[in-house]
């Protein structure tokens, strides 16, 4: 009875790894930018947000300051798609020193299986040279 036990346990903890969320990662690394994002989605109906980080540095020496450097949470995140291999993130981020300068970092991403590529495109907005870059993201699923 007890090997029984046992191996019901065992079967029913199995039956539930089986059944885990969607962790993916993009970075980019080019003459503009790099960066890294790392965000997980819950793998069931609706494909929830469960966590999103992510680290920028921007290249280019006419960009502010203040924008150079900049550690991303989910508040950042305004939006996120993950249907099918189909990942899409939007970064939105503004600082107070920055006056009304806003940053925008957007990763399309799309491909079967653990490894996958798409772009990125990077905006600063609301100072009197606009900044857009963009270019290439790779990205991996967990």
């Amino acid at each position: 009875m007890r090997r029984i036990t046992i191996l019901l346990a065992g079967l029913l903890g199995a039956a539930g790894a089986a059944h885990a969320d969607s962790r993916f990662f993009c970075s980019a690394d080019d003459g503009s930018a790099r960066f890294t994002i790392e965000s997980g989605f819950r793998d069931e109906a609706g494909h929830k947000l469960n966590h999103f980080r992510g680290a920028l540095m921007i290249k280019n020496g006419s960009v502010p300051d203040v924008f150079k450097k900049r550690v991303f949470d989910s508040s950042k995140l305004t939006n996120r798609w993950w249907d099918d291999g189909d990942l899409r993130l939007e970064i939105f981020d503004t600082d107070d020193d920055a006056g009304t300068q806003a940053l925008s970092l957007v990763i399309l991403a799309k491909g079967p299986g653990k490894s996958f590529s798409g772009t990125y495109g990077l905006t600063i907005t609301g100072g009197q040279t606009p900044f857009a870059v963009s270019g290439k993201v790779s990205c991996g699923s967990k």
